[in-house]
C-alpha cells in the first residue's frame, strides 16, 4: 500500500525534479503547507506573508522506498543547515521542513535528522513541524522541471547539481 511523506527544502521545482528519479515514487505533487491562509497563491506564499513553505507531497511504495531511505536523499540533496533559505531563496517559504503525517513518521524524521547531521558540518536547522491543510500549488507548477523548467535560467543553475548529487548518492535508488 503506497505511503504519503510532506517536505520542504527550497524553491519546490527543484525538490520535485529530485523525488520524481527515485525508484519506488508514484507521484509528487508541488503544494503549500504550515501557514495561516486558506487556499494561498504562489503570489502570496513568494510574499512571505502566509507562512507557508512550498512544499512536495511523495506518494511512494514503502516495499520499494522506505521512508527512512526518502528522508535521507531529502537531506543529502538541499543544504539543511540554511535557515529560511535554499541558496538565493530566502524567506520562511523556502524553509528546510518535514510534516510528518504520523508518530512513525515522526519519530523516524527525528532519527533521520541525526544520521544526517554527521554530513554536515553546520547544525541541521531542519524543522519537524506538525501536519497541517495540504494545498496543491497552480498547475503550471506541477512537474515542472521536465517542462518550462528546462527553459528556465533559474532552474538550468540549480537542479542539474541536484541531480548529480542524486546520481552520484543515490544511483541504486533510480527509476530505470
Amino acid at each position: 500500500m503506497a505511503q504519503q511523506a510532506i517536505v520542504a527544502g527550497g524553491c519546490f521545482w527543484c525538490v520535485e525534479a529530485v523525488f520524481r528519479q527515485l525508484a519506488g515514487v508514484r507521484n509528487v505533487e508541488s503544494g503549500y503547507i504550515g501557514g495561516a491562509v486558506e487556499n494561498p497563491t504562489y503570489k502570496q506564499v513568494c510574499s512571505g506573508a502566509t507562512g507557508h513553505a512550498e512544499a512536495i507531497r511523495i506518494t511512494f511504495d514503502p516495499a520499494v522506498l522506505s521512508y527512512g531511505a526518502l528522508l535521507d536523499v531529502f537531506f543529502a540533496t538541499h543544504d539543511p543547515t540554511q535557515l529560511n533559505r535554499q541558496g538565493n531563496d530566502v524567506g520562511t517559504q523556502y524553509r528546510s521542513a518535514i510534516f510528518p503525517l504520523d508518530a512513525v513518521q515522526s519519530a523516524e524524521a527525528e532519527t533521520a535528522k541525526l544520521r544526517a547531521q554527521k554530513d554536515w558540518p553546520a547544525p541541521i536547522v531542519t524543522t519537524i513541524e506538525p501536519i497541517a491543510p495540504w494545498y496543491p500549488a497552480e498547475d503550471y507548477h506541477q512537474d515542472y522541471w521536465e517542462g518550462e523548467g528546462q527553459r528556465n535560467p533559474y532552474c538550468l543553475a540549480v537542479i542539474p547539481p541536484k541531480l548529480a548529487k542524486l546520481k552520484k548518492g543515490f544511483a541504486d535508488r533510480l527509476k530505470g
